[in-house]
């Protein structure tokens, strides 16, 4: 960036570094919904395997819910085995070929929060990044057009 030399340089604020919060998050791409849960720990199998109990209340009765996921470690885990065999009929897991993740569509949902949420903003604190974004995604909860026209189902 240029800035004329009888100016100041400019200062740039920044937020926080090495501090994260975690977020998995799922979309019904029929109704346009989002389901979020936010972990202060990193993401891991158990981690995942609460997101998973949280997903299935939200699961309609008798239906099937297929879910798309990227090929992490955790998503693979041994120890998830038992609950995916327990739970077989109700939720189903689909893995994306490798280093292709803009097929998912929670991506797409992730790339318009990012926009929404968090460009040209700055945070003074975690806490407050966490409160801007929880607070477009219980906007997203119910169902709304947003979200499906851009997971593509009309």
């Amino acid at each position: 960036m240029w800035v004329p030399p009888e100016d100041k340089d400019p200062t740039l604020l920044m937020a926080p570094t090495r501090k994260c919060v975690s977020l998995f998050g799922a979309v019904n791409i029929r109704k346009g919904t989002l389901v979020t849960q936010c972990e202060k720990e990193k993401f891991n199998a158990i981690t995942f395997n609460r997101f998973l109990v949280r997903l299935l209340r939200y699961r309609p009765r008798g239906r099937k819910v297929v879910i798309i996921l990227d090929n992490a470690k955790y998503h693979h885990a041994i120890i998830l085995h038992p609950f995916l065999k327990e739970h077989s009929r109700a939720l189903s897991l689909e893995f994306l070929p490798p280093y292709s993740p803009d097929l998912n569509p929670i991506e797409r949902v992730w790339k318009l929060t990012r926009k929404l949420c968090t460009h040209n903003t700055y945070f003074d604190h975690l806490d407050d990044l966490v409160t801007a974004v929880a607070r477009q995604h219980t906007l997203w909860a119910e169902p709304n057009e947003t979200l499906r026209k851009l997971c593509c189902i009309n």
